[in-house]
């Protein structure tokens, strides 16, 4: 039985689902998805879309951080 893991937090869960189809797009794979589906993909294939996954999840939250680094503080109250 397959194991599906589930978000942290469950309303990224769409975003995460686009990412992986734009993902699949990039790579040249959205044909095989829409034909055979995600249970028909190799494991080199998933491995490969997951990974360029985590690269951009990376990648924007390493934006995200240096962005914050730039703005000034906020005053606390």
């Amino acid at each position: 039985m397959p194991r599906r893991r589930r978000p942290l937090l469950p309303q990224a869960d769409a975003g995460l689902d686009q990412l992986k189809q734009e993902v699949a797009e990039d790579l040249g794979l959205d044909d095989d998805v829409r034909r055979h589906g995600w249970g028909e993909m190799t494991t080199r294939e998933v491995g490969a879309i997951g990974g360029h996954m985590v690269r951009r999840m990376v990648r924007g939250a390493e934006e995200d951080l240096a962005a914050r680094r730039e703005r000034p503080p906020r005053p606390r109250p």
